[in-house]
């Protein structure tokens, strides 16, 4: 992948700012006529560098009062075990995100319930019964200090 100018990234940076902004404001913003701005964009969008836009929601006003972390070791590491466990976890809409680990735990899931009751009942009745998962540890988060969504760009 070629690097960044320095246009480029601002240009990536004022999307993450607002995605909604016109073009000419974007291209007002990063210094460049219309035309050369769309161009750019253009070319990070099929690049797969700008995946997509999104609105970002509120999960208070949406009523989700827990955002739940649960820390799951697997049974087995078989490929046919870890994608069927990965194939349900994607279709879990109280998920919003899954990682897989290195150390001691092999996933971390974030989830969202409107309550504790919700959560527990979401890590008993579906998380524990995902393929493979052998011990279970959760925990909660108490304030969110950071939540940008914005990757850094030329740094």
């Amino acid at each position: 992948m070629k690097p960044f100018d320095t246009t480029d990234q601002a240009i990536l940076l004022a999307l993450q700012r607002d995605a909604r902004q016109t073009m000419a404001e974007l291209a007002e913003h990063v210094s460049l006529s219309q035309s050369p701005c769309w161009r750019r964009v253009r070319q990070l969008e099929e690049s797969g560098v700008i995946e997509g836009y999104h609105a970002a929601l509120s999960r208070k006003h949406l009523g989700y009062g827990v955002t739940g972390f649960i820390h799951l070791q697997m049974q087995n590491h078989t490929a046919e075990v870890a994608a069927a466990f990965e194939r349900e976890v994607v279709a879990l809409p109280q998920v919003v995100s899954c990682h897989n680990l290195s150390g001691h735990y092999d996933y971390l899931i974030e989830a969202l319930e409107v309550d504790l009751e919700s959560f527990s009942a979401l890590v008993r009745n579906k998380i524990r019964c995902l393929p493979g998962v052998k011990e279970i540890a959760t925990s909660f988060s108490l304030k969110e200090v950071k939540a940008s969504g914005s990757l850094p760009v030329g740094s």
